[in-house]
């Protein structure tokens, strides 16, 4: 019994440990549009990475309920960049966040 309860905790742990799968998604951004993605969530709170081939990746990450920073990377192994202003998640659209400081949307479905 002891090593039933051992290799369950054990596989719990495991899966708590592996990262997050990344799904197809729809996303937008004021600069390049509708295109096809990659969605992946990174935490419990709602912060999500979106990826596409050409096109900058993006990292949302949730301040407080309904704000958040956005950071881009441009070029594949390049660093990320804050990008500016705080994000406001859109009232119209809730898959969309707003920049308070540029009006730029990123959204993603």
């Amino acid at each position: 019994m002891t090593k039933f309860v051992f290799l369950a905790a054990s596989l719990g742990l495991a899966l708590l440990a592996s990262p997050a799968l990344a799904k197809d998604a729809k996303c937008y951004t004021s600069d390049d549009g509708e295109y096809a993605c990659r969605f992946e969530m990174l935490d419990k709170d709602g912060s999500f990475k979106i990826t596409a081939r050409g096109k900058p990746s993006f990292e949302l990450t949730i301040d407080t309920p309904g704000k958040a920073f956005v950071s881009a990377q441009f070029e594949p192994g390049g660093r990320y960049v804050s990008l500016p202003g705080t994000y406001i998640r859109s009232k119209a659209d809730r898959a969309c966040w707003v920049s308070d400081a540029t009006e730029a949307e990123l959204c993603a479905w």
